[in-house]
């Protein structure tokens, strides 16, 4: 595999973009250790997926080129295939799922892919497609379990070595395993004394299932906020080059991913997904060793839809306790709410949604249900303005 990545390297040289690795001074006060990130979310295309896709894709024959490629995905593979194949002068044809979202099956036609959709989920799609090239003499662009698509991978690990000589721990998010395979076996063949890292989805964590049972094995997983990485199954391939050079493979919780989410959109403006942002999720649970003292995460994407960052921003300011839900009974007479609302400000929260409840049984009738949803700066601060509102007589129903 060394060998193979030395020769992805070349091939995508001036073509892959050479991302950054920068610093974090928040993250490295908040984990106790130096931390450093590797921006594949600044990729082409968004995601890593580019170097595995471009070097398996300029790797065919001439005679599989002029037939094209075929693809499944309902994301940044077939993303990276359209564009490494419409690069090269070579058809390319996306199997997606017939529930695929919008925004994705149309960046993937932009970038210059046909596609198909067939099945209601990865797996339906997969077969389809690898039947479909079958029959029809396609090369087939697996999104993981391929040798040229790891070595493709693997080059991060090159570039973060070059770059960072002096890392000791290497983080990196697992759904197939062909990112962390790729460049655990870039770096353990030239350090082996680095520490290398992988993180699931808690809500599908297939590659830790089959570490424990020492073969990979296929998992029922839940909805993630990191669907990039929610694979039921790791590949035999990535699978063997996981067990001889990762060193442990951890998971993260859909409320870190979240706040990882937040944390690096606002603190470093980097757009990334839930699939990229499992690495800092996990620091974020302690989930790193305590001797690691310089450490690069791979942030692997940014495609993340604007209907799910939404809920995700919401959902991370909820988990930060800088948004509080509260309801509280008062006096159905002119100046009760201003007065509630003056003090609200007087303790510089910011008051985001207000519900008037005339009609609620358990109001008397003089009187009116508020909801309410302020913005604080967190925890404490949340403490100090439930205090305040109690001592001033206002009964209050957190929710």
């Amino acid at each position: 595999m060394k060998d193979l990545i030395n020769e992805a390297a070349s091939r995508i040289k001036g073509v892959v973009t050479r991302t950054p690795v920068i610093p974090s001074s928040t993250l490295s006060r908040l984990f106790g250790f130096k931390v450093w990130l590797k921006l594949e979310n600044l990729q082409k295309t968004g995601s890593f997926k580019v170097r595995g896709a471009f070097n398996k894709v300029s790797s065919l024959s001439v005679a599989d080129k002029a037939r094209g490629v075929v693809a499944a995905s309902s994301g940044n593979h077939a993303q990276g295939v359209a564009w490494a194949s419409s690069l090269l002068g070579v058809r390319s044809l996306i199997i997606m799922p017939e529930n695929t979202p919008i925004v994705k099956f149309v960046a993937t036609r932009g970038y210059g892919a046909e596609v198909i959709f067939h099945g209601d989920n990865f797996f339906e799609a997969y077969q389809f497609a690898i039947g479909y090239a079958r029959d029809r003499g396609l090369a087939f662009i697996p999104p993981f379990e391929d040798d040229l698509v790891i070595a493709g991978q693997g080059t991060i690990g090159l570039e973060i070595l070059e770059d960072l000589p002096d890392a000791d721990t290497i983080v990196v998010p697992v759904g197939g395993g062909g990112l962390i395979s790729g460049i655990a076996s870039a770096v353990k063949s030239a350090r082996p004394s680095i520490t290398v890292i992988g993180v699931e989805a808690g809500a599908s964590s297939s590659c830790i299932e089959s570490l424990k049972q020492g073969r990979p094995v296929e998992v029922r997983g839940g909805p993630t906020i990191a669907d990039g990485i929610a694979v039921k199954r790791v590949g035999d391939k990535t699978f063997a080059l996981i067990r001889r050079f990762v060193d442990m493979v951890v998971d993260a919780g859909e409320d870190s991913i979240a706040r990882a989410i937040l944390q690096l959109l606002e603190r470093k403006k980097l757009m990334v997904e839930g699939a990229g942002a499992v690495t800092i999720a996990a620091a974020m649970e302690g989930k790193l060793p305590r001797s690691t003292k310089k450490a690069v995460f791979v942030l692997s994407g940014g495609n993340i839809d604007v209907t799910m960052l939404d809920r995700v921003i919401r959902l991370g300011l909820l988990r930060e306790g800088r948004i509080i839900k509260l309801a509280t009974v008062i006096r159905d007479i002119p100046g009760t709410l201003a007065g509630l609302t003056a003090l609200i400000a007087g303790l510089q929260a910011n008051i985001l949604h207000v519900i008037h409840q005339r009609e609620a049984v358990e109001v008397p009738v003089d009187s009116i249900r508020l909801e309410i949803i302020l913005e604080v700066e967190g925890f404490e601060h949340s403490e100090r303005i439930l205090k305040a509102l109690k001592e001033n007589g206002y009964e209050l129903e957190e929710r």
